[in-house]
């Protein structure tokens, strides 16, 4: 049996979650199965870059890490994924919404 590589030593789950049910999150980079989402083959795209979704439910992994089930509009599937893979859209500091400016506004009409 191979081992399970722990690819960082933080303990993130000593931490309230990041992201809460409901909340608006975007995807930070592209998602592919891996294997474990059935009906699609490894390696297909599962979500983009900059896809929106909601997180649906909070669990973990490895007794080490929060993976957070989101449900992507666009594509309409549902994918754990951890918190460095994703960035709110609810809850954006006020430096980060001034540098958006008119984007901003844009942003609040996707619910």
């Amino acid at each position: 049996m191979a081992d399970i590589a722990r690819d960082d030593d933080e303990l993130e789950i000593a931490s309230p979650p990041r992201f809460q049910m409901g909340e608006r999150v975007i995807s930070r980079s592209v998602i592919r199965n891996d294997g474990t989402y059935n009906g699609k083959d490894i390696g297909a795209v599962l979500v983009n870059k900059g896809e929106v979704g909601f997180v649906t439910s909070i669990g973990t992994f490895l007794q080490q890490f929060y993976i957070y089930a989101v449900e992507f509009v666009d594509s309409g599937h549902r994918v754990g994924m951890r918190a460095k893979e994703l960035c709110t859209l609810d809850h954006l500091p006020d430096d980060v919404l001034a540098q958006l400016g008119d984007k901003a506004a844009q942003l609040t009409s996707l619910r």
